[in-house]
């Protein structure tokens, strides 16, 4: 395809009544340019317009022996390489047949604005089309005024790149496209892609591997427990390890980020950062800064601060927590009060890094002439801001959006105490916790790694028993272990260290070494088997493994 095969088509509304063109009329002026492998649209309204669609499309027919990647809109979101013959899926039944299911369940997708069907598939922020080895890839260099969303209709035979401007006022000049178009080896588009990308950001953060409190013991956590966690990751893993981080748990409620349990935390949150250090590790803390639990006190007194539907209803961010509200990004007191928590956990309490989750909820409704796009990128600066020189790792982040501003960033969902899926994985949204799912997207995300940040394919388990078993077999801790390692530059495990065997220790340390090879291709050759070609040490290695049961080889292929 090349761009001058495709045609743009602008919908809006002035005064109330809607228009389409796909050129200059007498309420916008449009100036479109094709030069060197990218395409830009600039739009100039003679007064305030609102605008309803905008599509670049160009017929395209995908052939049966390629692919074509579906980028997930967030963090979590299942992200692949599809054939024709594949279907690209939504909420699940018997989700996606009640209103309030829906309503709930898919607040951390995109499930309100983009379609999906059969035979269509979408991708968000880039894609591309492999055809064995070599690529054609699209990519949007600048998602600040609205998410690029890259549509494959297979059945109709088009392909088109959509921006979603649901909400959008425009009153002055804009680029509402700026996209790229790259042909060559996997490598070599990413490349050219992230040195095109508008926001960079030069980051100091070393490779980290350590410990994140969460998946041993969920909210459960108190001062004992993370201090003799600290002491056993110390002592297993020394100088290999090189960050600690408290996640959820600490705080009396989600959204009183400041409100120390002081029943679990006797000594405060500086103490323990301070314990950190004397390890000599970086210490993390997690913080939700646009989430509030329905009972938390800023929910309670400041319900001003809250974001109302058109309906002036609390919207309500997603189902953790059994649901919480999102607090107002667009609202002045809320920026300030995310100020000063950041000022607390840095200035006061002394922490090098902060895990940041949940934060598509800045972005869940369209508002004050602005796309979500907008929104996200505006939430996303002031995060930033707050955070400063310190590490910043985003997660549940439209992916996109994080370049940029983050160091490091989740690229899947949470990883699920078992192996195999549970039950609710086939009923519900595509960033349900899953084991299955977190390694696709490690496999499939690599190519953010290094580029626009430090991959963080979540966690990996060797504990035996702790206070929340894993259901892994042995095998199946090293495969994750492995891949984790193969793929991300962030690992991280939530047991006790100190209750380790010498073979669990070794993986560990094995695990936690930076992976001193390069990937060449990486695909799926079946429903839930994978392929790695990899080069190490000057050998050229094959690993292939099976989601199914966990089984794994690791062979060399040359010599």
């Amino acid at each position: 395809m090349n761009f001058s095969d495709f045609r743009l088509t602008l919908a809006y509304s002035v005064n109330g009544e809607r228009r389409v063109t796909s050129s200059s009329d007498e309420n916008i002026a449009v100036d479109c340019v094709v030069y060197d492998g990218r395409f830009t649209a600039k739009i100039a309204p003679t007064g305030k317009v609102r605008l309803i669609s905008a599509e670049f499309s160009a017929p395209y027919a995908m052939r049966d022996d390629e692919v074509f990647f579906g980028a997930g809109y967030q963090s979590w979101t299942v992200s692949s390489e599809y054939y024709a013959r594949d279907r690209q899926k939504g909420l699940l039944f018997p989700v996606n047949l009640f209103a309030f299911a829906r309503k709930i369940s898919g607040a951390s997708g995109d499930y309100s604005f983009t379609k999906y069907g059969k035979n269509l598939f979408h991708s968000h922020g880039y894609t591309y089309f492999r055809r064995g080895d070599e690529m054609e890839f699209f990519g949007s260099v600048d998602e600040s005024r609205a998410f690029t969303v890259f549509y494959n209709d297979v059945k109709n035979g088009v392909f088109t790149i959509s921006k979603d401007v649901e909400g959008m006022d425009v009153t002055t000049e804009c680029t509402l496209f700026d996209i790229v178009r790259y042909v060559g080896g996997y490598d070599e588009v990413f490349d050219k892609y992230a040195a095109a990308y508008v926001f960079k950001r030069k980051s100091n953060i070393p490779d980290l591997a350590g410990y994140t409190s969460w998946y041993n013991y969920f909210q459960n956590i108190d001062e004992n427990v993370i201090l003799r966690d600290l002491n056993g990751m110390a002592k297993i893993a020394g100088d290999r390890a090189n960050i600690f981080q408290i996640d959820d748990g600490y705080e009396s409620r989600v959204g009183d980020w400041s409100d120390v349990d002081k029943k679990k935390f006797p000594h405060g949150m500086k103490y323990i950062a301070d314990s950190i250090h004397s390890k000599g590790y970086i210490a993390g803390l997690w913080v939700a800064p646009f989430a509030a639990e329905y009972k938390s006190r800023i929910a309670e007194e400041h319900p001003d601060w809250l974001l109302r539907d058109e309906k002036g209803k609390k919207v309500i961010g997603g189902v953790a927590w059994k649901g919480f509200y999102v607090l107002d990004t667009e609202k002045p007191e809320v920026r300030d009060y995310v100020r000063r928590v950041f000022a607390t956990v840095f200035d006061e309490w002394g922490y090098d890094m902060v895990k940041l989750d949940f934060l598509y909820a800045a972005c869940i409704v369209p508002r004050n002439g602005k796309s979500r796009g907008q929104l996200m990128h505006e939430a996303m600066t002031l995060l930033r801001e707050c955070v400063g020189d310190k590490y910043l790792l985003g997660c549940g982040v439209p992916m996109t959006s994080s370049f940029g501003f983050v160091d490091a960033c989740r690229t899947g969902c949470d990883v699920e105490l078992s192996f195999k899926d549970r039950y609710y994985v086939r009923c519900t949204n595509q960033e349900i916790i899953s084991a299955v799912h977190a390694v696709n997207n490690t496999v499939f995300r690599r190519h953010l790694n290094k580029r626009f940040f430090l991959n963080d394919p979540d966690v990996f388990f060797l504990r035996d028993g702790g206070a929340k078993p894993a259901v892994y077999t042995m095998a199946q801790k090293k495969l994750l272990a492995k891949v984790n390692n193969m793929f991300g530059s962030v690992l991280f495990v939530s047991d006790n260290a100190a209750e380790y065997d010498a073979e669990k220790t070794a993986v560990l340390l094995e695990a936690f070494r930076p992976f001193g090879g390069k990937i060449t291709r990486a695909y799926k050759t079946s429903a839930d088997s994978y392929r790695v070609d990899y080069e190490l040490d000057g050998d050229k290695r094959v690993f292939e493994f099976e989601m199914k049961n966990g089984n794994y080889s690791d062979k060399k292929v040359n010599g």
